[in-house]
């Protein structure tokens, strides 16, 4: 990030109520903001949304409101975890059915990446090119005449096929 640019903070509840007992005490705005380590136009922001609405509370943001509740992230997330091979539509039918809200399947990937989880496919095997196949089809024609002694002295690794 550019020096120019400042990172924005939140005030949480708890300072927001402190900053405003000390302007009720009669602090200056400029002290307060210089206790709290703040610009003095956040202070007196504030101030001045307390003298309007009398109360502290940020207000929220604009944008749709979210489709799940707290508790529904962690139904979620404790179904998931109890069921590792169950994709997100199937955990939304479970979720749907608990709650009686429709969610979407892509909101239950959202919880689920939020949760720490995430979507793995195990590979059943490793890919084969043609040339793979036509070689290994080769080796199959010129074995089909071995007989069982012969068997015996194949060793089988993951790289090749080697006689001993």
């Amino acid at each position: 990030m550019a020096n120019n640019q400042s990172v924005r903070r939140h005030l949480d509840a708890f300072t927001r109520g402190r900053i405003i007992g000390k302007l009720e005490e009669g602090r200056s705005v400029t002290s307060v903001g210089a206790e709290f380590g703040i610009a003095h136009s956040i202070v007196s922001r504030l101030w001045g949304q307390f003298q309007t609405t009398e109360t502290a509370i940020r207000g929220f943001s604009s944008g749709r409101p979210r489709g799940t509740t707290p508790a529904d992230e962690r139904y979620i997330v404790l179904q998931a975890r109890k069921n590792r091979w169950q994709t997100a539509g199937e955990t939304t039918r479970h979720t749907t059915q608990a709650t009686g809200r429709p969610i979407s399947r892509f909101t239950v990937a959202r919880r689920l990446h939020g949760g720490g989880l995430f979507a793995r496919r195990p590979v059943r095997c490793v890919p084969l090119t043609p040339a793979h196949r036509r070689r290994c089809s080769l080796w199959c024609r010129e074995h089909r005449n071995c007989i069982d002694n012969e068997w015996g002295r194949v060793l089988f690794a993951d790289e090749q096929i080697q006689f001993e």
